[in-house]
């Protein structure tokens, strides 16, 4: 199979070299390959477009030529071949003695995966939670370091940053809180269904992370339009160290994300240029859902 390259992004062809179980609801896979020795990232928040196998393919179906037209012809192809593609966060990236990409990990969420889950599995759970060494992949990620779709940003006079995220964001400020420069005064709150997933996270920076277990309590809102109260209350009643440039990063569910940008600019006072949001999945929608109306 060949991989066309264009520049910033392309195509990886890769294959599962292992499988670790992080908690309940969360395995971390990792990902080798010739192709990676083309992969190039500076880390933080690094979104990636994963595409896997339909139960019975050995390969995922997607179009490998990265013109104007690889959407449209991998949207074409019957529901049943075309490859489930799902967007993730870089968690980690191993490089060789020379600098070149040897492999890299992603972390899975499980949702309703195992005994009591309360919603049926989607196509990249169960993919995840049955990866074995060998499985093939496709991967849509960065050719350059510095890439439009890393969007932790924070200015260089920056002088405290400020994190909130769900499971989904759990690789990305991860990678994040790696990344920052010591002694950086940092506030981290983490909201996840189980104690289960909570984690040591490690960082030279001066971090305080508080991690919100909300157990079955869901989101308020079917839809997504309203933030979970947890969430809102730990924000609204943490006290912040004194700051001229604060830096907000939040990703998540995008109701619950847009309702804490409102706090961080409407409440605190913080400049709205100097606060990314990015909502990682929405209530109620499937990713093929979001992106016909994106």
């Amino acid at each position: 199979m060949t991989t066309a390259v264009a520049a910033p992004f392309r195509f990886f062809s890769l294959q599962v070299a292992r499988t670790r179980r992080l908690g309940p609801s969360l395995v971390r896979v990792s990902f080798a390959g010739e192709d990676l020795r083309h992969f190039f990232s500076d880390g933080y928040d690094q979104s990636l477009s994963l595409f896997l196998p339909h139960p019975g393919q050995s390969e995922p179906r997607v179009c490998h030529e990265l013109g104007d037209g690889w959407w449209q012809a991998w949207r074409e192809l019957p529901d049943d071949v075309r490859a489930v593609m799902r967007s993730y966060t870089l968690r980690s990236v191993r490089r060789d003695a020379l600098g070149r990409t040897t492999g890299i990990d992603v972390d899975f969420v499980l949702h309703g995966v195992g005994p009591g889950a309360c919603a049926p599995a989607g196509p990249a759970s169960r993919w995840a939670s049955r990866a074995t060494p060998g499985d093939r992949v496709v991967l849509l990620g960065p050719a350059i370091a510095d890439n439009r779709a890393i969007r932790f940003r924070a200015p260089q006079d920056t002088d405290l940053v400020l994190l909130w995220g769900d499971e989904t964001a759990l690789p990305a400020i991860s990678s994040i809180l790696e990344s920052l420069p010591a002694g950086l005064p940092v506030r981290a709150w983490l909201e996840v269904h189980d104690a289960g997933t909570v984690q040591d996270l490690a960082t030279p920076a001066d971090a305080e992370i508080t991690w919100l277990v909300r157990g079955e309590r869901a989101a308020d809102g079917a839809d997504g339009a309203e933030c979970s109260p947890m969430a809102l209350g730990a924000l609204r009643d943490a006290r912040l160290p004194l700051a001229r440039r604060p830096y907000v990063w939040i990703a998540g569910e995008s109701g619950c994300v847009k309702h804490l940008r409102r706090h961080f600019v409407g409440e605190r006072g913080i400049d709205r240029r100097r606060v990314t949001f990015v909502g990682y999945w929405r209530q109620g929608l499937t990713e093929e859902q979001l992106r016909e109306r994106a």
